[in-house]
């Protein structure tokens, strides 16, 4: 029953995006890559998706379950009201992704990983789809740990997820917001605008807006940037070293983080 969920709303939520980007961008799309490289990133998405259905499957809701039986985790050992825990994990979880993501961009190893996401020659919904697969993996591990150490509920767990890939497919699309509406709602959520910026070309935009659902992270932990130093409807997306299709073919994403 969890899978169906997560899967009509993530279905949803693409399809919503895919159209409303389609309909009214903020970026023109670069004709010569723009099949290829949606392409590249479904294939990319579906693989990683195939492998944690054959190696996790629903293993993030029975570990919940598992925990809340056996007492295991915080939540479980000192519990309090249902709705308070309730909104606790999920700023909790929220709050251990920001770290993930910016742990993935300060240890090498993990970077070798992480750069597969930000070779990506353009900035669109399927963006949101493009990990490699093993960090897709080390993430799945962090999450099962944190629902052991804090003992996250099933419920919690599953409304997180499917947050987590709604945000992702939100803040990734090319979509044009208007500017007051952008910045109210970035008072709360990661904007497109915000994330954007993340993927700049530029290292030290790179290093800025991490946050994946919320945007208090970012100015809480010092790492907001409110605006790029270029026009983002023409500014240069991806990492410096991956400029050709070349690099960023679907096998070449896969051997990315064993190359030199």
């Amino acid at each position: 029953m969890e899978t169906s969920w997560r899967i009509i709303i993530f279905v949803s939520v693409f399809f919503i995006m895919w159209c409303w980007e389609n309909y009214n961008p903020l970026r023109s799309r670069v004709e010569q890559i723009k099949s290829y490289r949606r392409t590249v990133n479904l294939m990319l998405g579906v693989f990683s998706m195939l492998l944690m259905r054959l190696s996790f499957g629903a293993s993030s809701i029975l570990l919940a379950q598992e925990a809340q039986l056996q007492g295991l985790g915080l939540f479980n050992y000192y519990p309090f009201f249902s709705v308070g825990q309730f909104c606790l994990s999920i700023i909790l979880l929220d709050l251990a992704i920001y770290w993930q993501h910016r742990l993935f961009h300060l240890w090498p190893g993990l970077w070798r990983l992480h750069e597969v996401h930000h070779s990506d020659l353009d900035f669109d919904v399927t963006t949101a789809l493009r990990f490699h697969p093993l960090e897709i993996v080390l993430s799945m591990i962090y999450k099962l740990a944190l629902i052991v150490v804090l003992g996250i509920s099933p419920l919690a767990m599953l409304v997180f997820e499917i947050g987590l890939n709604a945000s992702a497919l939100f803040n990734h699309s090319n979509i044009r917001l208007p500017t007051a509406l952008e910045r109210v709602v970035r008072l709360i959520l990661v904007t497109p605008d915000m994330h954007r910026i993340h993927h700049s070309i530029l290292p030290a935009e790179q290093a800025t807006n991490f946050g994946f659902c919320v945007s208090c992270w970012d100015r809480l932990f010092g790492t907001y940037q409110a605006s790029t130093q270029n026009n983002q409807a023409t500014m240069l997306i991806g990492v410096a070293r991956y400029r050709t299709l070349a690099h960023v073919n679907f096998i070449n994403c896969l051997l990315m983080p064993f190359k030199k």
